[in-house]
């Protein structure tokens, strides 16, 4: 009874499905701008994708894509297998719906009557869809209805490329553009005739598995369709089994992106670019790959224009960690290393208490303070002797780093690098005699700011990623180095010459161009940096691993200036013939002489006012004891055998024939040093002349038990 009652049904709609009834549909303008991606993009300074992150959980949703974007192939599965009359019929397939209700009629199981105009309007207004108990009649009239008026409004064109953006076709994946980007690995105007048939094919369960998929699409290649079913057999295996259905992120920009992007299809531009996001991303791994026998795993690069401040390529992660992805290692703070020193030798010369052409003693000095004993050493563990200013910071020598802090204090030095963006949180009296050294924590984004002041003169302002984007300056009264300071630094910076004495004449520092660069490795080479700036452009590279351990024997000449030099190569292209910049006033070029060291002649910049043309140098002629200092504390290892812990002697003798006495007894002369089995308790070291005379003097103390493996020999 009931079949027959649904027979008059279907014939009374066949009746009345002839009357054109006014049938209310959205304009399809409004359908396409009411579209909202599920994601957000980061996108470059010329409109380009650098990459989505999902802001609507609710579904995968990218672009809207235009029907002429669309390869034709898809076209051609999607009609082949969903309406193959949807040219010759507007908006229903009489045939195939009389067809349907026939075998319905008849008990036969029957095939789907929906046009692709009807699954459209189902699509548009979703109380016309199927639901679990089927369709009642008054809901299909009005499908029937919406489809006619559709069609006649619409055309075909418009309802194909809505069908293709609205429908689901696979888990999540809404829309043509995340199903194939996610499935496929390309755009929907790239997809194939094995692709486009696979795909069609899940329209009808779109979880279906990958075998069902794949022997659906067979049916349909031996139905009629152009593929080849072998292909759409291993496409199905390697496309759809087990395969996320996430769009791939790029790791150099995953925390980037989660900062910057908060709402599904608000898009934010940059001031990035593309290409040279890649070429830096690129020249990362590679030398990251070249590394990782050596513990170094993570890395960071950060290019700005010096001139604007605007920030052209942010690598904030190698990705070669994966549980380390969405560190932001562009702003992660980690130690300095040797990268700010221009800053503490520009103080020292904004203070007029050194120029270039000082000479300073590069030799073993200890420091007391209340942490105990300091003693800077040099990356090569020696020491230079007598050394300029210039050679001191291009070759990154550490003791006479040590010895400007002393002459310009720590305050200021400290008050400096706050003036220059360095979020320091401790105050000055913290760090010490360390902080000339880079005993403090910083990020790659200051310090690449702070090195593009150095290019602009002495000049800090905020960089900039996004429009509009706010950064605090720092106080406007903060101490700035003056641009005859800074072109001095850059000249120091830019001599290969004066760094060939710790780092050789040939190392990736060198460019064809003209460069000031500077690299830094922090204690235990757990960080190392390399920052630097051509007349254009500052470029700063940061290579560690992201669990903190030491790397082993990588330092900034070996980690981090390999891919400084490939990126601003790079950005300097055809540059080779480009000089320094030009000298600001209040400087003059000088030949200055030496003497007292043997030192040649050179041609130094100076301050107005500074100039020598002889330096006079005058080695320290006071009697000191190097080491131990006086309130040393000497700690013995009971797990160490007593015969290999010793306590090595050292003076200046200041040109006198000088002893070691250690509590009133004489020891040996102080002209070399003197090896000592250290004894527990106080004891009083001095230096004398040979009628007795006290030179020098330290009290330190031994603590602690002296192991009793191989004592009885000692």
């Amino acid at each position: 009874m009931r079949r027959y009652q649904a027979c008059f049904g279907l014939l009374w709609l066949l009746a009345v499905s002839s009357v054109r009834a006014e049938t209310a549909v959205p304009d399809f303008a409004v359908v396409k701008a009411g579209w909202t991606s599920s994601y957000a993009a980061l996108l470059d300074r010329h409109g380009e994708v650098l990459i989505r992150q999902r802001q609507d959980k609710s579904a995968h949703r990218l672009d809207w894509t235009p029907l002429d974007r669309v390869s034709p192939a898809l076209v051609d599965a999607l009609i082949f297998v969903e309406d193959r009359d949807f040219y010759r019929h507007h908006g229903v397939d009489w045939g195939a719906f009389s067809r349907a209700a026939l075998k319905y009629l008849t008990g036969q199981r029957t095939r789907g009557a929906s046009t692709l105009s009807m699954q459209t309007a189902a699509l548009l207004d979703p109380t016309l869809a199927w639901r679990t108990g089927g369709r009642p009649l008054d809901r299909k009239w009005r499908q029937l209805r919406a489809a006619r008026a559709l069609d006649a409004r619409w055309g075909k064109d418009r309802i194909l490329e809505a069908y293709l953006n609205l429908t689901q076709w696979r888990g999540d994946l809404q829309g043509i553009d995340a199903a194939s980007q996610a499935l496929f690995g390309k755009r929907p105007a790239g997809l194939d005739r094995a692709d486009s048939i696979l795909l069609v094919s899940l329209l009808s369960s779109p979880n279906m598995t990958s075998e069902q998929a794949a022997k659906r699409a067979c049916v349909l290649i031996a139905a009629g369709y152009d593929a080849d079913c072998p292909t759409v057999h291993a496409l199905a295996d390697s496309r759809l089994r087990n395969r996320s259905l996430g769009l791939d992120d790029d790791p150099a920009l995953l925390s980037l992106a989660s900062r910057l992007l908060t709402a599904a299809g608000r898009d934010v531009t940059t001031t990035l670019d593309r290409r040279l996001q890649h070429v830096a991303g690129e020249a990362l791994r590679e030398q990251l790959l070249s590394l990782q026998a050596q513990q170094a795993n993570g890395g960071a690069v950060l290019v700005l224009d010096n001139r604007s401040g605007e920030v052209l390529a942010y690598v904030g992660n190698s990705g070669l960690d994966e549980d380390s992805r969405w560190v932001d290692s562009v702003q992660a703070q980690r130690q300095a290393g040797s990268t700010l020193k221009p800053f503490l030798y520009g103080l020292a010369l904004e203070q007029n208490r050194l120029t270039a052409a000082t000479v300073l003693e590069d030799s073993p000095v200890n420091i007391a303070t209340e942490r105990g004993l300091y003693v800077p050493q040099n990356y090569e563990h020696d020491f230079k002797g007598p050394v300029t200013v210039r050679t001191a910071l291009a070759s990154s020598l550490n003791v006479p780093a040590v010895r400007t802090l002393q002459l310009t204090g720590v305050d200021g030095f400290w008050q400096v690098l706050r003036a220059y963006g360095f979020g320091l949180k401790e105050d000055a009296e913290f760090y010490g005699s360390a902080l000339a050294l880079g005993g403090a924590d910083i990020t790659l984004w200051e310090l690449a700011n702070a090195y593009r002041a150095l290019a602009n003169g002495g000049v800090w302002s905020p960089a900039r990623l996004t429009t509009g984007e706010a950064i605090n300056p720092p106080p406007a009264d903060a101490p700035r180095l003056s641009p005859a300071t800074t072109f001095i630094l850059s000249s120091i910076l830019s001599d290969r010459n004066a760094r060939s004495l710790t780092f050789g004449y040939e190392n990736p520092l060198a460019t064809p161009f003209w460069t000031a660069v500077k690299t830094g490795t922090s204690k235990d080479m757990r960080d190392n940096w390399c920052v630097g700036f051509s007349r254009h452009y500052t470029v700063a590279v940061w290579v560690g691993n992201m669990q903190g351990r030491p790397m082993r024997e990588v330092s900034g000449i070996s980690g981090a200036a390999p891919v400084w030099n490939a990126v601003i190569s790079h950005l300097e292209q055809g540059g080779d013939e480009v000089g320094p910049p030009p000298a600001p006033a209040g400087l003059l070029r000088q030949r200055v002489a030496f003497e007292g060291v043997a030192l040649p002649p050179v041609e130094e910049w100076f301050a107005a006012g500074t100039q020598q043309d002889t330096v006079h140098y005058q080695a320290d002629t006071v009697a000191e004891i190097v080491y131990p200092v006086d309130g040393a504390i000497i700690a013995l290892d009971p797990d160490m055998p007593a015969r290999v812990q010793r306590v090595v002697l050292r003076a200046r003798t200041g040109g006198e024939n000088l002893d070691w006495w250690l509590n009133g007894r004489k020891l040996a002369p102080a002209g070399e040093p003197l090896s000592w089995a250290p004894k527990r308790g106080r004891h009083r070291l001095e230096l004398r002349t040979g009628d007795g005379e006290v030179r020098a003097k330290a009290a330190f103390e031994v603590r602690g038990v002296l192991s009793s493996v191989g004592s009885a020999s000692h």
